[in-house]
């Protein structure tokens, strides 16, 4: 779940519309929302194009069973419009506005966060506010849980619908590392004591810019520099321990830091190999669901670092020149339902962590979640309440570029 990143260089071209005078549409112009059946009358017999990654046959096929559904109980048309990076998705939005297609898009709904919901929402490139208008948004409880209207600390201010959470975790073979590293520095040593045994994937990889990211939070001790946008000033003192960690760790890595795999399912893949026994993933439930595939042996166990690791949201928003709005705020209220979360929580469906708050719901609603039971490959309720902030999101392409500029040719 955590394939939602668009290049730097993609980013630098909206921000090119920052010159140009233009104005987002917004809610009250454009539907009324205070009359939801009157929005599902609207939304009848309208296709939505929801752009959102395809490389999990997980999601893919939960995604067909949201369509089915759909389509049965509000005759719309849901259509996945897979993409191998969501910058795809930015890239139609940025050639459609500039083209002044402003009201015939080619996107109704979009699977998105961090830089690429900042740039877009800087941009006026959404169409908002609309999510917390949704009957389901109370089942998030945002005031409790006030991730739920923050994106990589850029409040969502309506524009973003809440959809899945996602979480840092490592996890290890059991069989030949019994007692795992619990901080990065932890990491370090016993790489260490341990060379070849370890790696991550190669930044801009989206799991290998959260390793950085999670690396300069602790080695900083969590720099309030971190959570506002990045200065070059700031960039060189923060990260000056991070490099001279990165610097004494890549030695110990896999292949001696030669190499670098290129993605959560190729370290997987390692692991399964039994190249390495310590890896990491953005999806608390990655090991769990990778071992009733075979992927993983059942001797792969999940944990989280004892300050904490990252986590985030992951949203949905709507282009600002959606044809099919009314048909994209149905579908996104779909997905917020108990009945949506609890089977893509299920490990036999997607396998994703829920963004409702269960503990508000009524005993008959919990039970819908019981199939996300404790398990020993998994991490517990307890870790997983160990979470760090994400950084501004504008210190993401700058770790990745000087990681690239430091490292990309050894």
């Amino acid at each position: 779940m955590a394939q939602l990143r668009v290049s730097s260089a993609v980013i630098r071209i909206i921000l090119l519309f920052v010159l140009l005078p233009f104005s987002s549409i917004t809610a009250a112009q454009a539907l009324d929302l205070a009359d939801w059946s009157a929005l599902e009358r609207e939304a009848r017999g309208e296709t939505v194009y929801f752009n959102a990654w395809g490389g999990e046959p997980r999601i893919n096929s939960y995604l067909n069973w949201v369509a089915d559904i759909l389509e049965q109980r509000f005759d719309i048309n849901l259509q996945h419009v897979k993409v191998a990076d969501i910058s795809e998705a930015v890239s139609k939005i940025v050639a459609e506005r500039q083209s002044s297609n402003d009201a015939d898009g080619s996107i109704d709904l979009m699977w998105i966060n961090g830089e690429n919901f900042a740039a877009l929402k800087e941009n006026n490139l959404l169409f908002g506010p609309w999510a917390e208008e949704q009957p389901n948004f109370k089942l998030v409880n945002a005031d409790r849980f006030p991730e739920m209207r923050e994106d990589f600390t850029v409040p969502t201010v309506g524009f973003e619908s809440p959809w899945t959470r996602s979480q840092l975790v490592f996890y290890h073979d059991s069989r030949w590392l019994a007692e795992p590293p619990q901080t990065i520095d932890a990491i370090l040593d016993w790489s260490r004591s341990n060379p070849g045994e370890f790696t991550y994937p190669r930044p801009p990889a989206f799991l290998g810019t959260t390793f950085l990211k999670q690396a300069v939070l602790e080695l900083s001790s969590k720099d309030p520099a971190l959570f506002a946008p990045v200065t070059d000033n700031e960039f060189q003192r923060v990260t000056t321990a991070l490099w001279d960690y990165l610097d004494a760790l890549h030695p110990t890595l896999l292949r001696a830091g030669r190499y670098f795999p290129n993605s959560a399912a190729e370290l997987r893949r390692l692991m399964g190999d039994g190249e390495i026994s310590l890896a990491l993933a953005f999806n608390p439930n990655e090991a769990l669901l990778s071992i009733r595939t075979g992927e993983l042996p059942d001797s792969v166990r999940t944990y989280v670092l004892q300050g904490g690791t990252i986590g985030n949201v992951s949203f949905l928003a709507i282009p600002y020149n959606a044809q099919h709005k009314a048909a994209a705020i149905i579908t996104a209220n779909f997905l917020l339902s108990i009945e949506a979360q609890a089977r893509a929580s299920d490990p036999n469906h997607m396998g994703s962590t829920t963004v409702i708050s269960i503990e508000d719901l009524d005993v008959g609603a919990r039970r819908q979640f019981d199939s996300v039971s404790s398990d020993l490959a998994s991490a517990s309720p307890e870790e997983l309440s160990r979470k760090l902030q994400e950084p501004h999101p504008s210190w993401t392409p700058a770790l990745e570029r000087a990681w690239i500029r430091r490292y990309s040719a050894r």
